[in-house]
């Protein structure tokens, strides 16, 4: 199966939302190193294969007919401590800034509300810390906030209910309320629209940095991001823990064409000492032969993306050599890789198995004729023709 792999290209894949629950593999583990580029080393004790909460306990799809998208407000206190329950190694959020300068947890550039029947946008860099926290659920009994509206892709407005609805929250609020256990991977969120100037994104960077530094206490931490000038900047402004590029690989196209492939992701993390890659899971499988070159490059990759709520898929990318996936389906994604992650409380797996003084190798991954048949079933959607 390792050797089909290899040659594996994906294609976009039609409908993801609904998930086969009953997948389970059965899998070995190991670890790897934090993928340091210079004589700093980070403060990172990262698992050979990671599995990280995305959101939380996943985003949130107010669209979607699976109840599993929107169970838990994402990027909620709620949220991450619920997705802490299970043997996850991250959390991973999104962090802007106000304009006040404190740093906050939210997805979208803009908070939507309704006034008069008629949905109003305001950016989250343009709000003050209180009017931010003014929407959704409020932490004091009795206060009642502004219900928030959510906007798809193609224009469709969706009030935000879920099932477990929770408050906005701020960097330092998730730093005082999250399991101490779990690591924080924090994306840098900023606008693909904006062209940013460097005193803006420093003085973003700097706001983050300093809640992080004032707050972390032992805690594993990562950062990540889309925007080029800010993983560069974030890795200028301190070496104690570890930067990732965020790319989708080239699925889509920006005029700045650092963000347009696997490629140029490598030469930015190299020619600005990151640590690893984030890549579009899709982009992978388009071409397998970036995996090689990530890794001759002596940096860490982990994938995101819908595609990574099937346990097969995060197992295929293990083979690959992808060394974590960032998921929605905590749950069920922790529980089928559970094998390959160490035990939460500090246990190092290894390779091999220590009997009586010898070296044993673990078994193979063992497929159920089902889980077998689906994995073949799936594989054919997901390749292309070279």
């Amino acid at each position: 199966m390792a050797m089909a792999l290899k040659a594996v290209h994906v294609c976009d894949v039609p409908n993801l939302d609904q998930v086969p629950e009953n997948a389970a593999l059965a899998h070995c583990s190991t670890r790897f190193r934090a993928g340091v580029n210079d004589d700093k080393i980070c403060e990172c004790n990262i698992p050979k294969f990671l599995v990280v909460g995305h959101r939380g306990n996943g985003m949130n799809m107010l669209q979607s007919p699976d109840p599993r998208m929107k169970s838990i407000k994402e990027n909620s206190i709620l949220s991450f401590n619920e997705a802490a329950k299970f043997s996850i190694d991250f959390i991973e959020f999104d962090v802007q800034v106000t304009k006040d300068d404190y740093p906050v947890i939210y997805h979208d550039n803009f908070v939507l509300h309704e006034e008069k029947g008629v949905i109003v946008e305001n950016r989250v860099t343009e709000l003050a810390l209180a009017e931010f926290l003014s929407y959704g659920p409020q932490k004091h009994p009795g206060s009642e906030g502004k219900p928030l509206y959510r906007k798809t892709k193609d224009g469709r407005f969706f009030e935000w209910k879920v099932e477990k609805d929770a408050p906005l929250c701020t960097l330092e609020e998730a730093f005082h309320n999250v399991d101490q256990s779990v690591g924080f991977n924090v994306e840098l969120k900023f606008d693909d629209f904006i062209v940013y100037k460097e005193e803006e994104l420093l003085r973003i960077l700097k706001a983050i940095l300093k809640v992080v530094f004032e707050n972390a206490k032992g805690r594993q931490i990562l950062f990540s991001s889309f925007q080029p000038d800010a993983a560069r900047l974030i890795r200028k402004l301190q070496s104690t823990y570890p930067v990732y590029f965020l790319t989708n690989g080239g699925s889509e196209i920006y005029t700045d064409i650092r963000r347009n492939s696997l490629e140029e992701a490598i030469k930015l993390s190299l020619e600005n000492g990151l640590q690893g890659i984030v890549s579009e899971v899709k982009a992978v499988f388009r071409n397998p032969g970036a995996v090689g070159r990530i890794k001759e490059s002596k940096l860490s990759l982990m994938t995101y993306g819908q595609l990574n709520n099937v346990p097969e898929v995060a197992y295929m990318q293990h083979l690959m050599g992808v060394e974590g996936v960032i998921v929605d389906l905590v749950k069920e994604i922790t529980e089928s890789v559970s094998d390959l992650t160490p035990a939460k409380e500090g246990e190092e797996k290894s390779l091999y198995g220590e009997e009586d003084g010898k070296k044993e190798v673990k078994a193979k991954p063992q497929f159920s004729k089902d889980e077998l048949s689906f994995l073949l079933k799936l594989i054919p959607e997901l390749m292309i023709q070279a």
